[in-house]
């Protein structure tokens, strides 16, 4: 799962196992077994707030790289990563990305996946993976000191340089994926994400990771992942991110270590092509379940948009900041028709989605649809208050710290904006953009890009 900026964690949680509708946490793969229980706090409430030294360079092989210094705890969190998520899979073959992603730690450079497992759990080292429809890549954490670093370095760069795709391991794999799939296309949140993703996208690549059926993923074939590794994997496409226990003059031997092997590609990537505003509609879905699942939206912005801060403030009052959002005011506190509802944007390179969703009685599914597009279009009409917009500001701000309170958190920011092209002083002056934002800024964005009357609606579990 990544956490972005301009998620809150209740919204983080809500995104987890959308970034890509098929493939469930085996994306994820964890393959260590950590001796030690270490929190990694570099940087305490008070210091976040203080400039964070990125360093940023570039190699002679196009890698670019992002790092910050830190001795504080004897660990190194590093993550590589390529722009070979699932909108970068071919319409015959949904699901290529994705199956190439898992089985680069599966087995490499001569290694089985159970050599790798031991030696990483020898060192107390974890490695794991990393994807979306941007994205793909590895991640590792272990301790800096000479000979586990090493170990853990050696192991990753085969996981990164030559991975075997194994024969057998690929059969294995796609027999899982295809249980997993099956059981998962019963599950109503399952059903109602993947709907709709589709109707959002239509025939956008972001759309995708929404086609992957039994019979796509049964009719991958180990060449097909050899191509796209070699098509996707390239040093001048990746962006490594690093922070912890190691100098700038180590920082640059790792990086180097990792990816010089790397072939280089002709070009930049070919650019994803712009998102269109697809006609509203509303597509009703049968399910046994008790309760009615229901998803509202449309895409929504990029990672680099202009309107980024005005959207996700605004975002905030309407339905990112939990009790103290409007859609919970108005659906839950005032008229108790659910538990909980949410809204959220994901920032893509392209425009990612904007969703509201919620749960609630199959009986009340009307009238709390109802509420909910009622309430969205008072707000884009009208925006915040004066009173919502300060208490949000001050959640947010506030807040903020705990975000980069850890290098895990911090490792996930770095790679956002060494992926995205960000700038370095983007952490630094979060906070001041946020306190920026105005009323009227938040009504303008929103009337501009949000549509309430032309959003995709599912409901599955409707009567």
């Amino acid at each position: 799962m990544r956490i972005d900026i301009g998620l809150t964690a209740k919204d983080a949680k809500e995104r987890k196992g959308k970034q890509n509708l098929w493939v469930t946490s085996r994306t994820f793969a964890s393959f260590a077994v950590n001796r030690f229980v270490l929190v990694g706090m570099f940087f305490i409430a008070t210091a976040a707030q203080a400039a964070l030294p990125i360093q940023h360079w570039q190699m002679d092989n196009g890698v670019r790289v992002v790092f910050v210094e830190n001795h504080d705890l004897p660990l190194l969190d590093i993550s590589v990563e390529f722009p070979a998520g699932s909108s970068r899979d071919d319409k015959s073959r949904p699901g290529l990305a994705s199956m190439t992603h898992h089985l680069l730690t599966l087995g490499a450079g001569g290694m089985t996946e159970e050599e790798i497992s031991r030696r990483m759990a020898d060192i107390g080292a974890s490695l794991g993976g990393s994807f979306d429809q941007d994205r793909a890549g590895l991640r590792l954490r272990t301790l800096s000191s000479e000979r586990e670093r090493d170990q853990a370095l050696e192991v990753m760069a085969r996981a990164l340089l030559s991975p075997d795709f194994p024969e057998a391991v690929l059969a294995r794999e796609k027999t899982r994926s295809i249980a997993e799939l099956k059981e998962a296309m019963t599950q109503p949140e399952f059903i109602a994400g993947r709907a709709f993703n589709s109707m959002i996208y239509g025939t956008h690549p972001y759309a995708l990771s929404s086609m992957v059926e039994p019979e796509s993923i049964a009719a991958l074939r180990r060449e097909e992942l050899v191509g796209f590794y070699r098509a996707h994997y390239r040093a001048d496409h990746a962006v490594i991110a690093l922070i912890g226990d190691v100098t700038t003059a180590q920082a640059r031997e790792i990086a180097a270590r990792l990816t010089s092997s790397l072939p280089r590609a002709e070009g930049e990537p070919q650019p994803l092509p712009a998102v269109s505003i697809p006609k509203g509609e509303m597509r009703k879905i049968a399910h046994p379940a008790t309760q009615s699942h229901i998803l509202i939206g449309q895409p929504g912005m990029m990672r680099n948009d202009p309107d980024y801060f005005p959207l996700y403030v605004g975002n905030y009052v309407l339905g990112g900041g939990g009790f103290a959002s409007r859609l919970i005011e108005e659906v839950r506190q005032k008229r108790g028709l659910v538990y909980s509802v949410h809204s959220y944007f994901i920032p893509l390179q392209q425009r990612g989605p904007f969703e509201i969703g919620l749960q609630t009685k199959r009986e009340q599914a009307d009238e709390a649809l109802a509420v909910v597009r009622k309430t969205l279009q008072e707000f884009v009409a009208k925006g915040p208050t004066e009173d919502e917009l300060k208490r949000a500001k001050q959640n947010l701000v506030g807040g903020f710290p705990l975000r980069i309170d850890s290098n895990r958190k911090i490792l996930d920011y770095l790679a956002v904006i060494g992926f995205y092209r960000l700038p370095l002083s983007y952490l630094d002056d979060f906070t001041g953009k946020v306190e920026k934002v105005t009323v009227a800024q938040i009504r303008d964005a929103f009337t501009r890009r949000i549509q309430p009357d032309n959003m995709a609606t599912v409901v599955v579990g409707a009567d």
